[in-house]
């Protein structure tokens, strides 16, 4: 069974685009019109996205049932798992005591909670999306931040928003080598273009995660740890990018500015501490001249401290055990990420990871099974591509090498250097499944709905009409990027879904397609903050499941806001500044 795609079923290219778009439609509305559960919210929308894809699009329903089923298989594999293994470490963290010594370690470095967001959500959470990705820095952090103290939504929500720069690097790059493998364009070009774009929105992203929590005149008291935070990261993700390679670039960033800002505060502290109006006051006592500040700007003086809990010391060795876990996580990971060691693995443990052909030669493409009737059944066709060209669907069961199972590995590794036994770890893991279970459910069939789109064309039908935007396709183009996060929840499916399309559309209207490819990837991470899938493992991990429908408005304008940001940035580059669109680059050895 072959089909090929068509892009306007109706013979109107604005009908068939409202035709397309009504998976979206119901997904949101049902999320936060109507504050359905987010697991049935993925339900509604992947159905939809089926029977819009059967009824309007004429897909065989054989095929539209086997890619919804492709997709709910890649997302267990390869986004659930890592989020799963990713809050079980944080569980055995919990159930052992090792997570209160860490919050300690952070309060006692500082007390003020514009401060903590920006060590815990911004430059912690970029080192775990750029060790683990899909969805892992926000689980994680999130139940850190509650640890230190902050409310459920407020942990969810600025976790949501601090994860926007780091998401083009994710998961040891991996949004970006598919972008260069789909849109055939050097992966050195497109890295250091993303690099070019991104260091801009890295600078405004901590000062707007903490104009977020506080007044203007409470958050420019701390802009000289903003600004810290912010050039420090910036300046790694450009110079890793241009200059060394697109695997390391969250990692070194997290690290640098999380290293710059800790030393930073060894020398320089706000006036007063900043908390909340719901915080108690069992904090550090500050300096004789300090003040502290609740959210309305009301303010006690040292006398007030009189009696105060102090926060518990602990010996550097307690904290480094504390820290352990995470520090064996981020081991893990990064040897899971290395290109030898997941490819020894893949081809001694993964079925079909490498088939030869009967002259002998390795058989091109993704690794893995065949998807049964639907691999190269599906031909996408012009104007998205040249000429009709079929669609890969292979499916690489690659259950040792994937990178949720270094992360098991690593909470495994953690609770027996711990002190607990196999019983106990079972026991946990147990617990954190059944937290998680719709979290899963969720996700899944997000994932279900993206391939839907994919498979049906629904996704080109929705590109397509971004196209005809003319001279300011540079700045739709990055909503394009954009559209396609908030669709599948992650900034490699979007680059999959996209980065052909982005090519091709950009040649026509005579733009550079190392750009717009790298816009794709640059305007999707702001996408990350609202997708279905984020904003339910957000809720999922800082147990606060009912609530996604508030967090998602509460975040929509900042994610459009700072997509628009990434607009004006990329047209720029467009027209004013082009001579800095990167060619012919390679990466230092």
């Amino acid at each position: 069974m072959q089909w090929t795609q068509i892009y306007d079923p109706l013979g109107h290219w604005w009908l068939s685009t409202l035709i397309a778009a009504l998976p979206i439609i119901v997904l949101f509305t049902l999320l936060a019109g109507l504050k359905v559960k987010p697991h049935w919210c993925a339900i509604a929308g992947a159905g939809t996205a089926v029977l819009v894809a059967i009824i309007f699009f004429h897909m065989p329903p054989a095929l539209a049932g086997i890619s919804f089923a492709y997709g709910v298989a890649f997302g267990i594999l390869k986004i659930a798992w890592i989020v799963l293994a990713a809050v079980y470490l944080y569980d055995i963290s919990v159930e052992t005591g090792q997570f209160e010594i860490m919050k300690e370690s952070i309060a006692g470095i500082t007390a003020d909670r514009r401060l903590q967001v920006l060590l815990v959500a911004f430059c912690f959470g970029a080192f775990i999306e750029g060790a683990a990705g899909f969805g892992a820095p926000v689980a994680i952090a999130g139940a850190f931040m509650i640890g230190l103290g902050f409310r459920p939504f407020h942990a969810a929500a600025l976790n949501l928003i601090a994860n926007t720069a780091p998401v083009a690097w994710g998961a040891i790059g991996t949004p970006i080598h598919t972008l260069a493998a789909v849109s055939a364009l050097p992966e050195s070009d497109l890295n250091a273009m993303i690099g070019r774009i991104l260091p801009f929105t890295a600078v405004i992203v901590p000062f707007w995660l903490v104009k977020t929590m506080v007044r203007w005149r409470d958050t420019f008291e701390v802009f000289p740890a903003i600004a810290v935070t912010g050039i420090s990261f910036a300046l790694t993700q450009f110079f890793w990018a241009n200059y060394v390679d697109s695997n390391l670039v969250d990692i070194m960033g997290g690290v640098v500015s999380l290293v710059a800002l800790l030393v930073f505060l060894r020398f320089w502290k706000p006036k007063k501490i900043w908390r909340f109006d719901y915080d108690d006051k069992s904090v550090p006592l500050p300096p004789p001249t300090a003040q502290i500040s609740d959210q309305f700007g009301g303010k006690w003086t040292p006398q007030e401290f009189d009696g105060l809990v102090k926060v518990r010391s602990y010996s550097a060795g307690q904290v480094l055990k504390a820290w352990m876990p995470f520090a064996i996580l981020s081991l893990f990971v990064l040897l899971w990420g290395l290109p030898k060691i997941k490819l020894a693995i893949n081809q001694a443990t993964t079925p079909a990871f490498k088939v030869l052909l009967p002259n002998g030669k390795v058989r091109p493409g993704p690794p893995g099974w065949d998807v049964p009737y639907l691999h190269n059944a599906v031909y996408r066709a012009a104007p998205v591509v040249p000429k009709p060209t079929p669609e890969a669907a292979r499916y690489d069961f690659n259950w040792l090498s994937a990178t949720g199972t270094g992360c098991f590995f690593a909470a495994i590794v953690s609770g027996f250097l711990l002190g607990l036994g196999p019983v106990q770890l079972l026991k946990i893991f147990m617990k954190t499944l059944r937290r998680m279970r719709l979290a899963v459910i969720a996700i899944s069939f997000m994932l279900g709905l993206g391939y839907v789109t994919r498979y049906s064309g629904l996704d080109a039908v929705l590109g397509l009409a971004f196209t005809r935007t003319g001279w300011f396709y540079p700045f739709f183009g990055t909503f394009l990027g954009w559209l396609g996060v908030a669709l599948t929840g992650s900034d490699t499916s979007s680059n999959a879904l996209f980065g052909s399309l982005q090519r091709i559309t950009s040649q026509q209207l005579g733009i550079d397609p190392v750009l717009m490819c790298a816009a794709n990837s640059a305007g999707g991470v702001m996408g990350k903050m609202v997708d279905a899938q984020s904003i339910t493992i957000a809720t999922a991990a800082t147990e606060q499941v009912g609530n996604e429908g508030i967090i998602f408005r509460y975040v929509a304008w900042h994610s459009v806001a700072l997509g628009a940001i990434v607009g004006v940035i990329v047209l720029l580059y467009a027209y004013v500044f082009s001579y800095a669109v990167p060619h012919g680059l390679t990466f230092v050895k």
